[in-house]
């Protein structure tokens, strides 16, 4: 029993890890070197990682999306596509897809004269399902070894750690005070139910 309950833990942790992986924003300094635009397919289950058009409202089977491709100091291909949020989730509110690409195309550069800025994002890479991340904003930077703290992700998880301990603590004193004495309340009553059917199988018994 005790593995079945951390089996099930686990997997909780893993999908809420995921989730929280996949919607908080990431940062990462890249030299943009295109900007395109390429129609996709929305069919399958994979068009709940796109912001375009609902397929099942809209029955639309595929749409252009813009993207932004780029590279890392180290020489690492990142492409990104550029769609707005708009009220949905995750909730970035991202309305400035033409602001975006304009700022990308201003720093797109050559190896030899490099420009480098900092893209932040969400979401994942798959070259296997065609899964892109969504690029959020971008800023330009003086060079490719500028420090970049994500002051948001550690507000979040230190604020959402301490909501799950104190969650985890109230709960605790709740089963303490109202529930674990309910549930003794109940044991003493099926015992002594129990205690009582077996004196009068005795009784009954003994006069038989």
């Amino acid at each position: 029993m005790g593995y079945v309950k951390w089996a099930f833990w686990l997997l909780v942790v893993a999908i809420f890890g995921s989730f929280l992986h996949y919607t908080l924003p990431r940062h990462e300094i890249v030299r943009v070197v295109n900007i395109y635009q390429e129609r996709q397919d929305l069919s399958g289950w994979t068009s709940i990682f796109w912001s375009g058009p609902d397929v099942k409202t809209t029955n639309q089977t595929s749409y252009d999306v813009q993207f932004i491709s780029a590279v890392t100091p180290e020489g690492k291909p990142m492409v990104y596509r550029n769609e707005d949020t708009g009220w949905g989730w995750p909730p970035y509110f991202k309305f400035d897809t033409a602001n975006l690409s304009t700022q990308a195309a201003d720093l797109q550069s050559t190896a030899e004269a490099p420009k480098w800025g900092v893209m932040t994002y969400y979401g994942w890479r798959s070259q296997l399902f065609s899964i892109f991340p969504n690029a959020v904003r971008m800023r330009p930077v003086d060079s490719p070894d500028v420090t970049i703290i994500p002051w948001f992700n550690i507000i979040f998880l230190t604020l959402l750690t301490m909501a799950i301990l104190t969650v985890r603590a109230l709960w605790i004193q709740f089963r303490r005070n109202s529930i674990d004495p309910v549930l003794g309340d109940v044991a003493d009553a099926i015992e002594d139910v129990t205690d009582r059917a077996g004196s009068m199988f005795d009784d009954v018994t003994g006069k038989k």
